[in-house]
C-alpha cells in the first residue's frame, strides 16, 4: 500500500499532538490585495485534507484561518493603482489593512473588499473554516493579550533569539518588539515604543512619521511579525500549520519562530508543512508566481464560474507540496479531465498501463479532493469539451438540460434514464462550459453551424477533396451514430496527402471556416439526418453524385 503525502503528514501530527482533545490546522493570509487561487492551495486545500484524514483516525478537528489584517498597507505601484487618484492613496501607507479604504467605495476597508471574491467562496474548496482576522486577536483574545506581556517581559531573551537569526541589521537591547497604530497619523510601521505600563496595558511611543508622542493601548498595534506568528501559534493552540516555500530556508524565518516557541515561550511548534507557490500563465506565458499585492493571478470566484472547485483541489492534492503547478483558466478543460480521469480510475471503468504506486496516489488523491461522500456507483460524466460543443449545438428555448440528455442517450453516450445526481451534473457541467466558452476559450472551441453552404463552394473546395468527403459520407451512413464511430469512419478515409484540406473542407460547410475544434464530438451531438443532408447538399452544389 502506497503511503500519499497528506498520510504522512497527519501520521506526524498524530505522533506530537494525538494526545489533544481537539487537534487546530491552521493556515494564514495577508489581504494585501488579490486574493488568488493559488492560497488555496497551502492555508485551504493542504491544511483540510490532513485535518480530514485525522478525523477519520477518530480525532476531533477545527480548521482555523487567519487573516492578518494589522499588516502594513506597503502602498506598492500596483496597490497604489486600485484608486482613482494615486497620489492621494499615498496618505494611507503604513496604515493597518483594515484602516485603508476600499478603493472602490462599495465596502467598508480594503480588506473587505478584497476579501469578498475568497472568502464568499470557501464552501467549494473546503470543508468548514473558522476565520479569524488578527484585528480580532489583538482586540478581543486574552491569550494573545497575555503574550504580548510575556513578550515584553522576556524582551531580552526575545532580542538574543531574533538576533541569532538577523545577522545583518541586529536589534539593540533597548528594542521593545510592539507596533502601536499612530493615533495622529494612522501609521503602524513607523512607530517606536518608549516605555511600557503592564499595568494599564498601554505603551508610550513616538511615531517617526508624523512626530506625534502618545500612549496607546497594547491591544491598538501589532507584534515583530515573527512574534506575532508565534502568538497565533500560541493564542489558537494550533498543532498543525503549513507555510510558504519563502519561510522554509533553513535558519529562516520558520526555524526562529520555532525556536522562539520552544525556547523562549515553552510550547511545542506546531506541524509544519512547506508548499511551493502557484505559477499564473496567460497567453502562453508564464507570468511568476500569483502574488497579492501584485494582483497577479485570478481568483476563487473566477474558478467557480468555470470549473468544480474538486478539480482545483484534485490537482492540489495529487501533486507534492513542493512542486510548482501553473495555472490557465483557458486550460480549463484539461484540468477537468484530469479530474474525470482520476474519478474513472478510482471506480475501474479506465484501463490504463500505469503502475500500482501511481495508480493508488491518484485514487486517493481523487478521494482526498472530494467535499462530499463518493457515491456507491459511478455517476455519469459528461466531458468538459463535449459539454461545449453541447453548449453551442442545443437549440436555444426549451428545456435546455432535457434536450441535451436526449442527444446524449441518443448518440449512447448515456444508456439509461440519469438519476437526480446526474442530472445536476450534467446542467453544472453545461453552465460551467458556456461561462468558460464566453470568458476564456480560444476562437477554435467557438462555433456556429452556419445556415447553408455558400454557392460557390465548387471554387473553394478541390475536387479531389469533395471525392474523399463522399467516401466519409458513405461511411456515416452505414454506422451507428457514436462519436466513436464518427472518429473511426474518419480514420479509415484515405486521405493521400490532402489530410489538412478534408478536414478544412468539413469545418467550411459547417461552420462557415477552415478551422475548429475535434469534429467528430460535434458531429455526434449533431442531429444525424442533417448531417447527413449537410454532405448531400455540398455534393449537390459541386455537381457530384450523393
Amino acid at each position: 500500500m502506497v503511503e500519499h503525502w497528506v498520510e504522512t503528514v497527519a501520521k506526524k501530527v498524530e505522533k506530537e499532538f494525538g494526545y489533544k482533545e481537539l487537534i487546530i490546522g491552521n493556515g494564514g493570509l495577508s489581504v494585501s490585495g488579490l486574493q488568488h487561487v493559488g492560497r488555496l492551495r497551502g492555508e485551504i486545500t493542504l491544511v483540510d485534507a490532513v485535518l480530514q484524514e485525522l478525523k477519520k483516525k477518530g480525532y476531533d478537528v477545527k480548521h482555523t484561518l487567519v487573516l492578518y489584517t494589522v499588516d502594513p498597507w506597503k502602498g506598492k505601484e500596483t496597490q497604489l493603482g486600485q484608486f482613482e487618484d494615486k497620489e492621494e492613496a499615498k496618505q494611507y501607507v503604513g496604515r493597518p489593512l483594515y484602516r485603508v479604504p476600499d478603493p472602490y467605495r462599495c465596502h467598508e476597508n480594503w480588506v473587505k473588499h478584497y476579501w469578498e471574491d475568497f472568502g464568499e467562496y470557501l464552501e467549494n474548496f473546503s470543508h468548514e473554516i473558522q476565520i479569524i482576522t488578527t484585528q480580532e486577536l489583538y482586540e478581543e483574545n486574552q491569550r494573545m493579550y497575555n503574550f504580548i506581556l510575556d513578550v515584553i517581559k522576556k524582551r531580552d531573551e526575545v532580542i538574543e533569539t531574533l538576533n541569532k537569526y538577523r545577522k545583518r541589521k541586529p536589534y539593540p537591547k533597548t528594542y521593545i518588539p510592539f507596533e502601536p497604530i499612530c493615533q495622529r497619523c494612522g501609521r503602524i510601521d513607523t512607530t517606536e515604543v518608549l516605555s511600557v505600563n503592564f499595568s494599564k496595558g498601554t505603551v508610550d511611543y513616538t511615531c517617526n512619521n508624523c512626530g506625534f508622542k502618545g500612549t496607546q493601548s497594547l491591544r491598538k498595534g501589532k507584534l515583530n511579525w515573527r512574534l506575532e506568528w508565534v502568538g497565533v501559534w500560541k493564542a489558537m493552540d494550533v498543532s498543525f500549520e503549513p507555510y510558504g516555500k519563502d519561510h522554509a530556508t533553513p535558519g529562516g524565518s520558520r526555524d526562529s519562530c520555532k525556536d522562539l516557541a520552544e525556547n523562549i515561550f515553552g510550547f511545542k511548534s506546531p506541524v509544519g508543512l512547506p508548499y511551493e507557490w502557484v505559477g499564473y500563465e496567460t497567453n502562453g506565458k508564464d507570468m511568476g508566481d500569483m502574488g497579492s499585492s501584485d494582483f497577479i493571478g485570478f481568483t476563487p470566484k473566477d474558478w467557480v464560474e468555470v470549473a468544480e472547485g474538486e478539480v482545483l483541489r484534485y490537482l492540489y492534492l495529487v501533486n507534492q507540496p513542493m512542486k510548482r503547478i501553473v495555472l490557465n483558466l483557458k486550460k480549463v478543460p484539461i484540468y477537468t479531465e484530469q479530474f474525470d480521469r482520476a474519478e474513472r480510475i478510482y471506480y475501474g471503468l479506465e484501463k490504463t498501463k500505469l503502475d500500482k504506486s501511481t495508480l493508488e496516489i491518484i485514487k486517493k488523491s481523487y478521494l482526498y479532493a472530494l467535499l462530499e461522500k463518493p457515491s456507491d456507483k459511478p455517476l455519469f460524466q459528461l466531458p468538459y469539451l463535449h459539454a461545449v460543443a453541447m453548449i453551442q449545438i442545443l437549440p436555444a428555448g426549451g428545456d435546455i438540460i432535457e434536450e441535451a440528455i436526449r442527444r446524449l442517450q441518443i448518440t449512447k453516450y448515456i444508456d439509461h434514464s440519469p438519476n437526480e445526481d446526474e442530472v445536476k451534473r450534467i446542467e453544472r457541467r453545461l453552465t460551467l462550459a458556456k461561462n468558460w466558452l464566453m470568458k476564456y476559450a480560444d476562437d477554435r472551441y467557438k462555433i456556429r453551424v452556419i445556415d447553408s453552404i455558400p454557392k460557390d463552394v465548387k471554387n473553394i473546395i478541390p475536387k479531389q477533396v469533395v471525392n474523399k468527403l463522399k467516401e466519409l459520407y458513405e461511411k456515416l451512413q452505414a454506422i451507428e451514430w457514436t462519436e466513436e464511430n464518427i472518429k473511426k469512419a474518419m480514420i479509415e478515409v484515405e486521405k493521400d496527402g490532402i489530410e489538412k484540406e478534408f478536414f478544412a473542407a468539413i469545418y467550411f460547410i459547417f461552420f462557415g471556416r477552415e478551422y475548429g475544434p475535434r469534429i467528430a464530438p460535434y458531429f455526434a451531438i449533431m442531429d444525424r439526418k442533417f448531417v447527413l443532408e449537410r454532405f448531400r447538399e455540398l455534393f449537390e452544389l459541386t455537381d457530384s453524385k450523393a
